[in-house]
């Protein structure tokens, strides 16, 4: 196929950059912007000859292309997109240029990844499925060459939705209506159900168990094999070094059959920062061998005063660079998860979908400290203690600083610390940990709160532009005011 030189007298090609089963993917510029910004033009080409069906593939890739602007508009980690338009018999989509690599070039390129590096990898691609997932999308075609780490901060960035490709696909039937000809997914990195045209929820956290599993062992899902007994992919061997409450999670998460799965991301999402704080065995054998020692988050040790016995089974938060797949550097013992429901419509995608039940809450530990416990922890000012109950749930009150912007008048009154929980709030929901004792004491004691990040490597990206905005106006107000 020839390649052209400027699509829809607007988008100058560069070069050609990829070619599938549907058409081309060329990097253009866009000639009517100042900046003449770089974007990733991909050409479907339909399958069909036929005026009916062709008619019916341009409605349904308007309806697409709108699903795809709504999801890239909705999250930093999908690709936006800038334009759509029908050139030649040939349909076209005008997405935002990601400059990095693939996870199949970083593996290529450097070897197996970190048990630390996959969990964060996993942790931030469930967040964007549980938006995508929200939107009642499955996107179909989760795999290494589908994700992109940014140059810029290594974020990764899903690409390459299968449902307009699957729009490509529609052909004639024998009733003379349209219908779909081709399975969308790739082969190893797709459960069966997918293959049989069925696609769920738990078929994308599917893909992205078997992604992690490539990530850890450069093994591919073809060069893997499966128990004779039980049917399942056999990959352990491979990865040694993994912990094994790692390890469990990303068995349930490639179960052959979809019950057997995580049934949202969210569940999943929750199992592995509950793998995370259920490892204590590395930072407990530390501990053992110089109780007297805590480990900074820079990696310095400071002396502390011995633990007293009688404490011992409130929450221990131990931050360090550990290796052997503690998550960035922080473990927390004894934290509840959020309460929310995976999404209980069906996807577009499917034909039925069977709805979970919404995924337990886990209890907090009889103990779980809390700020009043200890009437020196306060903020940095040592401003005089406060007393929780006028702050209690408060934050669960907050929510609203994720749809609206904040006023002075829902600031003034407030004392520095309650102000500190409300902006601090933002970024607790998620999933940053902090630096400051006492608010990191008090988001422990709140049943929404999973804590994942620590302070310096938290992406800032999963703020949208509001909760940016407000977080910005609340430190400013508390500024201008002396309330810090």
């Amino acid at each position: 196929m020839m390649t052209p030189t400027r699509l829809n007298n607007r988008y100058q090609v560069i070069r050609d950059i990829g070619a599938g089963g549907f058409g081309q993917t060329f990097l253009v510029e866009d000639t009517q912007m100042p900046t003449q910004r770089r974007c990733v033009a991909k050409q479907l080409k339909p399958v069909t000859t036929s005026p009916q069906i062709f008619q019916l593939l341009q409605d349904r890739f308007a309806r697409e292309a709108a699903i795809l602007e709504e999801l890239g508009e909705g999250n930093t980690q999908i690709p936006r997109l800038y334009a759509y338009f029908e050139e030649d018999s040939q349909f076209y989509l005008v997405q935002e240029w990601i400059e990095g690599e693939t996870l199949t070039h970083r593996v290529q390129n450097s070897g197996k990844l970190s048990e630390s590096s996959v969990r964060e990898i996993l942790v931030s691609l469930l967040r964007v499925l549980e938006f995508v997932h929200g939107q009642r999308i499955v996107h179909r075609d989760i795999k290494p060459d589908n994700i992109i780490l940014k140059n810029s901060d290594g974020t990764p960035v899903l690409i390459d939705f299968g449902a307009v490709k699957e729009a490509m696909g529609t052909v004639m039937n024998s009733s003379g209506n349209g219908t779909r000809s081709i399975v969308i997914g790739t082969p190893g990195f797709m459960p069966s159900e997918q293959a049989a045209g069925r696609p769920v929820y738990s078929s994308d956290l599917y893909s992205l168990g078997l992604t992690a599993i490539f990530l850890l062992t450069e093994k591919w899902p073809q060069e893997l094999q499966s128990d004779s007994r039980t049917g399942e992919i056999v990959w352990r061997q491979y990865a040694p070094r993994i912990s094994p409450s790692l390890a469990t999670v990303l068995d349930k998460a490639i179960m052959s059959h979809p019950r057997d799965r995580f049934h949202s991301a969210r569940e999943m999402l929750s199992a592995i920062a509950t793998s995370v704080s259920n490892a204590p065995t590395l930072a407990a054998l530390s501990l053992a061998e110089n109780p007297t020692v805590a480990i900074s988050p820079g990696g310095s040790n400071s002396q502390t005063p011995p633990v007293n016995s009688r404490d011992s089974s409130k929450p221990i938060l131990i931050s360090s660079a550990i290796t052997g797949g503690l998550i960035g550097a922080s473990i927390l013992i004894g934290f509840a998860l959020n309460k929310s429901t995976p999404p209980s419509s069906e996807p577009t995608t499917v034909e039925a979908q069977t709805t979970s039940p919404s995924t337990p809450a886990l209890p907090l530990p009889s103990e779980t400290l809390t700020v009043t416990e200890n009437p020196n922890l306060h903020d940095s000012t040592h401003q005089p203690p406060f007393d929780s109950r006028e702050i209690q749930n408060q934050t669960n009150e907050y929510s609203w600083l994720s749809a609206r912007r904040v006023t002075d008048a829902d600031l003034v009154g407030k004392t520095a610390f309650q102000l500190d929980i409300m902006r601090n709030g933002i970024f607790a929901r998620h999933g940053r940990r902090f630096n400051n004792q006492a608010l990191q004491s008090y988001f422990n004691s709140q049943t929404w709160y999973i804590p994942i990040y620590n302070p310096d490597i938290f992406p800032d990206n999963l703020l949208s532009n509001l909760e940016q905005e407000n977080a910005e106006y609340i430190l400013d107000f508390q500024n201008r005011n002396g309330l810090r």
